[in-house]
């Protein structure tokens, strides 16, 4: 399959912002080396980044978009704020963060003091549940009365359905959450959280897609892949997107970029989607929160 730079389309969230429907995962991803993995992925086409405060490399991801956006401004003559605009860069509040209300006031502060010539993040999530009901709701009163020149779009991530209810129905809500991230794969499907979650338009974006090598070379994916002249991992990230998830494959690899994100070229039929289905599977690879008080 020739490989092109093609952008990814973009869907919209239920506050009418864009986002990628691809982003590349940063997690693990060394501090010493992601600035410049960023900064390339930046030149394949990616337009969609996402870290956190857990795997320590926000700085460095915001630098390598940012080192883009600049060469782009000075190339084309647009000015840095309308290539910024074009960027969708995620980050994620940790557990310890989100134990008060100010806790995440200042693991907010914290987040935007390492974007620099950010200037914003566009999406900010409650890296997970575990911090308990009070605390939640504490941490998502926080996000919500940031102005939204500094905090684009605000969401969850690890969320089960017993935690969206008690978000969504929490009398305080002034802003509904637009992401949930959660681990998602043939081999977890979480249908039913899914269906939630789009049923209260909320947008799902899927973790691991690539299930970290695991299931990489899954038989019946290898003959999909095959059949499709495509990569593997092409064909685990094409599912994610037919059914209407935003897949965030990760890669340390230069050489891989362009092929996690070309798989806009080809589209898997109805019959090996289901093929690839394991409706009935429960496999997660990381870990598994969404069920937690």
């Amino acid at each position: 399959m020739t490989m092109t730079h093609t952008l990814a389309p973009l869907v919209t969230l239920n506050n009418n912002a864009k986002i990628p429907t691809i982003g590349l995962g940063t997690y693990l991803l060394p501090a010493s080396s992601t600035d410049k993995l960023v900064y390339e992925a930046c030149k394949k086409g990616y337009r969609h980044f996402d870290t956190a405060v857990l795997y320590e490399n926000e700085k460095d991801v915001a630098a390598g978009m940012v080192k883009f956006i600049k060469e782009e401004s000075e190339k084309t003559g647009e000015s840095f704020d309308k290539i910024r605009s074009q960027f969708f860069y995620t980050t994620k509040l940790w557990n310890n963060q989100c134990t008060s209300y100010e806790n995440a006031v200042l693991g907010i502060e914290s987040c935007l003091a390492k974007i620099g010539e950010l200037k914003y993040i566009d999406l900010l999530l409650i890296h997970s549940p575990l911090m308990g009901p009070e605390n939640r709701l504490a941490s998502w009163k926080a996000m919500q009365e940031y102005d939204s020149s500094k905090l684009k779009n605000l969401g969850v991530s690890n969320f089960g359905i017993k935690h969206l209810e008690q978000l969504l129905s929490w009398d305080g809500l002034k802003i509904k959450p637009a992401v949930n991230q959660i681990e998602i794969s043939p081999w977890l499907m979480r249908q039913e959280l899914v269906k939630f979650c789009k049923a209260n338009s909320i947008q799902v974006e899927a973790f691991s897609p690539l299930t970290h090598g695991e299931n990489l070379s899954n038989p019946v994916v290898t003959q999909i892949a095959y059949k499709y002249n495509v990569l593997n991992a092409q064909i685990l990230i094409r599912w994610s997107i037919q059914h209407g998830l935003i897949p965030l494959p990760k890669t340390s690899k230069v050489e891989r970029l362009s092929s996690n994100l070309s798989v806009f070229g080809f589209e898997i039929s109805d019959e090996d989607m289901k093929k690839l289905d394991h409706p009935d599977a429960y496999q997660p690879t990381d870990w598994e929160c969404t069920d937690c008080p």
